[in-house]
Protein backbone atom coordinates (compact mmCIF):
# COMPACT_ATOMS: atom_id res chain seq x y z
CA UNK A 1 0.00 0.00 0.00
CA UNK A 2 1.08 3.63 -0.83
CA UNK A 3 2.32 5.52 2.29
CA UNK A 4 1.61 9.14 0.81
CA UNK A 5 -2.20 9.30 -0.29
CA UNK A 6 -4.23 12.45 -1.01
CA UNK A 7 -0.93 14.37 1.41
CA UNK A 8 -1.50 12.11 4.00
CA UNK A 9 1.07 9.69 5.47
CA UNK A 10 -1.15 6.55 5.96
CA UNK A 11 1.52 4.91 7.74
CA UNK A 12 2.12 7.30 10.71
CA UNK A 13 -2.28 7.74 10.46
CA UNK A 14 -2.17 3.63 11.20
CA UNK A 15 0.18 3.75 13.58
CA UNK A 16 -1.20 7.04 15.39
CA UNK A 17 -4.39 4.86 15.63
CA UNK A 18 -2.79 1.42 17.25
CA UNK A 19 -1.18 3.86 19.73
CA UNK A 20 -4.54 5.49 21.02
CA UNK A 21 -5.62 1.54 21.16
CA UNK A 22 -3.22 0.87 23.31
CA UNK A 23 -3.14 3.87 25.47
CA UNK A 24 -6.27 6.07 25.11
CA UNK A 25 -4.69 9.06 27.31
CA UNK A 26 -2.88 9.89 23.89
CA UNK A 27 -6.36 10.83 22.82
CA UNK A 28 -6.99 13.70 25.09
CA UNK A 29 -6.23 17.22 23.11
CA UNK A 30 -6.97 20.52 24.70
CA UNK A 31 -7.23 23.59 22.14
CA UNK A 32 -7.21 27.42 23.24
CA UNK A 33 -7.12 30.37 21.60
CA UNK A 34 -6.29 33.94 23.24
CA UNK A 35 -8.99 36.89 21.77
CA UNK A 36 -8.41 40.88 22.82
CA UNK A 37 -11.27 42.86 20.94
CA UNK A 38 -9.54 45.91 19.06
CA UNK A 39 -13.05 47.94 19.31
CA UNK A 40 -16.27 48.09 17.44
CA UNK A 41 -16.63 44.65 15.85
CA UNK A 42 -13.07 43.58 15.44
CA UNK A 43 -10.98 40.79 17.43
CA UNK A 44 -8.29 39.44 17.20
CA UNK A 45 -7.32 35.98 18.31
CA UNK A 46 -4.10 34.77 18.51
CA UNK A 47 -3.35 30.52 18.81
CA UNK A 48 0.20 29.74 20.52
CA UNK A 49 0.04 25.95 21.36
CA UNK A 50 -2.23 23.23 22.44
CA UNK A 51 -1.97 20.40 24.47
CA UNK A 52 -2.39 16.89 23.23
CA UNK A 53 -0.23 13.49 23.60
CA UNK A 54 0.29 14.30 27.25
CA UNK A 55 2.17 17.29 26.20
CA UNK A 56 1.98 20.89 25.43
CA UNK A 57 2.88 20.96 21.97
CA UNK A 58 3.69 25.12 20.73
CA UNK A 59 2.67 25.83 17.23
CA UNK A 60 6.02 26.91 15.25
CA UNK A 61 4.70 30.12 14.99
CA UNK A 62 1.88 31.72 16.35
CA UNK A 63 -1.18 32.14 13.92
CA UNK A 64 -2.82 35.40 14.30
CA UNK A 65 -6.68 35.86 12.55
CA UNK A 66 -9.03 38.54 12.58
CA UNK A 67 -12.88 38.58 12.72
CA UNK A 68 -14.50 42.01 12.65
CA UNK A 69 -18.27 42.79 10.97
CA UNK A 70 -19.03 44.65 7.84
CA UNK A 71 -20.52 48.21 7.82
CA UNK A 72 -23.96 47.21 7.79
CA UNK A 73 -23.70 45.85 10.80
CA UNK A 74 -21.79 48.54 12.36
CA UNK A 75 -17.95 47.93 12.08
CA UNK A 76 -14.45 48.52 9.20
CA UNK A 77 -15.24 44.63 7.65
CA UNK A 78 -11.41 44.19 8.37
CA UNK A 79 -12.06 40.50 8.53
CA UNK A 80 -14.58 37.70 8.21
CA UNK A 81 -17.51 38.48 11.15
CA UNK A 82 -17.55 35.04 13.58
CA UNK A 83 -20.62 33.52 11.90
CA UNK A 84 -18.51 33.50 8.94
CA UNK A 85 -15.73 31.78 10.54
CA UNK A 86 -17.74 29.11 12.24
CA UNK A 87 -18.33 28.30 8.49
CA UNK A 88 -14.57 28.50 7.78
CA UNK A 89 -13.79 26.15 10.37
CA UNK A 90 -17.04 23.87 9.47
CA UNK A 91 -15.75 23.66 5.69
CA UNK A 92 -11.92 22.80 6.91
CA UNK A 93 -12.89 20.49 9.36
CA UNK A 94 -15.31 18.15 7.25
CA UNK A 95 -12.67 18.37 4.25
CA UNK A 96 -10.12 17.05 6.91
CA UNK A 97 -12.11 14.51 7.70
CA UNK A 98 -12.91 13.45 4.26
CA UNK A 99 -9.68 13.50 2.86
CA UNK A 100 -8.53 11.79 5.63
CA UNK A 101 -10.87 9.11 6.02
CA UNK A 102 -10.76 8.44 2.16
CA UNK A 103 -6.92 8.81 2.37
CA UNK A 104 -6.99 5.69 4.96
CA UNK A 105 -9.34 3.67 2.78
CA UNK A 106 -6.58 3.62 0.04
CA UNK A 107 -9.22 6.02 -2.46
CA UNK A 108 -7.26 8.73 -3.65
CA UNK A 109 -8.71 12.59 -4.05
CA UNK A 110 -7.81 14.48 -6.58
CA UNK A 111 -9.60 17.45 -5.82
CA UNK A 112 -12.22 18.62 -3.41
CA UNK A 113 -14.57 22.18 -3.26
CA UNK A 114 -17.19 22.89 -1.34
CA UNK A 115 -19.39 25.74 -0.96
CA UNK A 116 -21.39 26.44 1.84
CA UNK A 117 -24.75 28.43 3.28
CA UNK A 118 -26.32 29.85 6.46
CA UNK A 119 -29.40 31.49 7.09
CA UNK A 120 -29.43 33.95 10.08
CA UNK A 121 -31.64 36.24 11.60
CA UNK A 122 -30.66 39.33 13.35
CA UNK A 123 -33.82 39.89 15.57
CA UNK A 124 -32.53 37.25 17.77
CA UNK A 125 -29.15 38.61 18.08
CA UNK A 126 -30.47 42.24 18.61
CA UNK A 127 -32.74 40.87 21.22
CA UNK A 128 -35.99 41.63 19.08
CA UNK A 129 -37.56 38.14 19.28
CA UNK A 130 -37.72 35.33 21.73
CA UNK A 131 -38.92 33.07 19.34
CA UNK A 132 -36.29 33.87 16.81
CA UNK A 133 -32.81 31.69 17.22
CA UNK A 134 -29.76 34.01 17.77
CA UNK A 135 -27.56 31.49 15.48
CA UNK A 136 -27.89 30.15 11.99
CA UNK A 137 -31.07 28.40 11.63
CA UNK A 138 -29.76 26.14 9.08
CA UNK A 139 -26.45 25.23 7.00
CA UNK A 140 -25.97 23.71 3.18
CA UNK A 141 -23.26 22.78 2.73
CA UNK A 142 -22.22 21.16 -1.43
CA UNK A 143 -19.40 19.16 -1.79
CA UNK A 144 -17.59 18.71 -5.41
CA UNK A 145 -15.38 15.63 -4.96
CA UNK A 146 -13.03 14.32 -7.89
CA UNK A 147 -10.62 11.40 -8.54
CA UNK A 148 -11.07 8.33 -10.02
CA UNK A 149 -14.21 7.01 -8.43
CA UNK A 150 -17.83 6.60 -8.93
CA UNK A 151 -20.79 8.68 -7.54
CA UNK A 152 -21.35 5.95 -4.71
CA UNK A 153 -18.22 5.63 -4.02
CA UNK A 154 -18.10 9.35 -3.68
CA UNK A 155 -21.15 9.55 -1.52
CA UNK A 156 -19.45 7.22 0.79
CA UNK A 157 -16.18 9.40 1.14
CA UNK A 158 -18.26 12.68 1.42
CA UNK A 159 -20.61 10.33 4.40
CA UNK A 160 -17.51 10.70 6.84
CA UNK A 161 -17.26 14.13 7.09
CA UNK A 162 -20.63 14.56 8.77
CA UNK A 163 -19.69 11.16 10.89
CA UNK A 164 -15.98 12.06 12.00
CA UNK A 165 -15.52 15.92 11.53
CA UNK A 166 -15.50 17.29 15.54
CA UNK A 167 -16.38 20.62 14.20
CA UNK A 168 -19.42 18.85 12.57
CA UNK A 169 -20.11 17.33 15.91
CA UNK A 170 -20.26 20.60 17.64
CA UNK A 171 -22.48 22.64 15.48
CA UNK A 172 -25.01 19.96 14.68
CA UNK A 173 -25.65 18.52 18.56
CA UNK A 174 -24.27 21.24 20.34
CA UNK A 175 -21.78 21.76 22.97
CA UNK A 176 -21.76 23.07 26.47
CA UNK A 177 -20.11 26.53 26.94
CA UNK A 178 -19.40 27.93 30.37
CA UNK A 179 -18.34 31.62 30.50
CA UNK A 180 -16.78 32.73 33.25
CA UNK A 181 -15.01 36.04 34.36
CA UNK A 182 -10.93 35.51 35.11
CA UNK A 183 -11.04 36.46 38.32
CA UNK A 184 -13.57 34.04 39.08
CA UNK A 185 -12.06 31.67 37.80
CA UNK A 186 -8.47 32.47 39.65
CA UNK A 187 -10.47 32.77 42.64
CA UNK A 188 -12.34 29.53 42.26
CA UNK A 189 -9.02 27.60 41.30
CA UNK A 190 -7.30 28.94 44.76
Amino acid sequence: MEDIINGVDTRALRETVEAVKADPGLAHFEFRIFNEWMGGGLNRTTVYDFYGTRQRIAHETPFIMYNDEPPALLSGDAGPNPVENLLHALAGCLTTSIVYHAAARGVKITAVRSRFEGDLDLRGFLGLSDEVRKGYRGIRVFFDIEGDMTLEQKREILAAGPTFSPVFDVVSNGTMVECVLEEDAKQNAA
